[in-house]
């Protein structure tokens, strides 16, 4: 059996090595970019079972760019948009509408701070599994 492969964008190498050893400690294969231009590297030479972005990396919107290059790249893999934004700016939004997923290529939004169980349970909901 392969093991299902998860891309993580985040530029935060604390945040990034945790999540990391999370989701290979419910047993998938993980690849890492710790930047914007990393993750746009990988999303051309890989295709990932799912992707976890970081929204503000060196750019504001970093993770919306990568989401919509992974959606024109590969529709089909789904993607958790992670980010502490409305911690950091008060800021808030969601992907709740059809309107707001047609701007966000995000299958999924979450606010940083989950809980492993909760991060293990949509990964498996995002993966089918």
């Amino acid at each position: 059996m392969n093991k299902k492969l998860v891309l993580i964008a985040d530029d935060d190498i604390d945040y990034l090595f945790q999540i990391k050893m999370h989701i290979e400690s419910f047993g998938f294969n993980t690849i890492t970019a710790e930047t914007q231009k990393e993750a746009e590297e990988l999303i051309k030479n890989t295709k990932p079972d799912l992707a976890i972005f970081d929204l503000m990396m060196e750019k504001n919107d970093s993770g919306f760019v990568l989401c919509y290059k992974m959606k024109r790249q590969h529709p089909d893999v789904p993607i958790i948009l992670a980010t502490a934004v409305a911690s950091e700016t008060g800021m808030s939004f969601s992907i709740d509408s059809d309107p707001e997923k047609q701007w966000i290529k995000a299958d999924l939004y979450l606010e940083k701070g989950i809980r492993r169980d909760q991060l293990h349970k949509e990964i498996n909901k995002l993966l089918k599994l």
